[in-house]
């Protein structure tokens, strides 16, 4: 965790709880296929760095960033619950 904090601006976490909460709701909606989901939330990580930060290129790579936290914790819980039901 302290390597990603090294990367990641202190004010733009909540944007990484915000993109799991979205994903839970776009998850819920039939029509939109799974493999979609991390290229929306990739939008939404994008446009809330860069609405929090302004429009930089250090704020689009932080969007990058938050969305592959989020994406990347989201598939660690995933795979920790698969696991434990084994």
């Amino acid at each position: 965790m302290y390597e990603l904090q090294n990367f990641l601006l202190e004010e733009a976490f909540i944007i990484i709880p915000v993109l799991l909460i979205i994903g839970k709701i776009i998850k819920q909606t039939p029509w939109i296929k799974d493999w979609l989901i991390p290229y929306i939330l990739l939008i939404f990580g994008i446009a809330g760095s860069l609405h929090l930060i302004g429009f930089t290129t250090d704020a689009v790579l932080q969007g990058i960033l938050l969305t592959g936290a989020a994406v990347y914790s989201n598939q660690l819980f995933k795979q920790t619950k698969e696991r434990d039901c084994q």
